[in-house]
């Protein structure tokens, strides 16, 4: 049984060397066939020593930037809440600004402003509407 001398390389290590290959050929500095080749090479390598040689005569990139996580909800949805966050706040304030004055609570007005546009703006929330993550069921 022959023992070689070098680390032995794992998938992983392999798919990242195939990753960086193809940022390499997006950034142009190899072509389709030089790639083809070189990725063949790295499945066919079994040393970590042989992997760095597939890379030897290209620079070294910088680490990819993590893809940064999107919001569920869009700019436009997140303005809206903040709208009517502020909105029920004011109208609170001045209900209870005007219970004060009388002396007692009066007809809860606000609930005609905080509710129907609360609701709207749920709903819409919920189902994705106009935020593009809604989801058809295939019947």
């Amino acid at each position: 049984m022959e023992i070689t001398a070098g680390t032995r390389a794992s998938d992983a290590e392999r798919d990242r060397i195939v990753a960086e290959l193809s940022r390499h050929l997006g950034d142009g500095r190899i072509d389709l066939a030089e790639y083809d080749q070189r990725v063949a090479q790295v499945y066919r390598t079994t040393t970590r020593e042989e992997l760095t040689g597939v890379l030897a005569d290209l620079p070294t990139l910088a680490p990819a930037r993590p893809a940064t996580p999107r919001s569920r909800f869009p700019v436009w949805q997140r303005i809206e809440a903040a709208a009517w966050l502020t909105v029920s706040v004011l109208v609170l304030v001045i209900w209870g600004a005007i219970s004060l004055g009388v002396g007692e609570f009066t007809y809860f007005w606000p609930m005609w402003v905080i509710g129907p546009w609360g609701a709207v703006l749920a709903v819409r929330a919920a189902t994705g509407i106009e935020s593009g993550h809604r989801h058809r069921r295939k019947i």
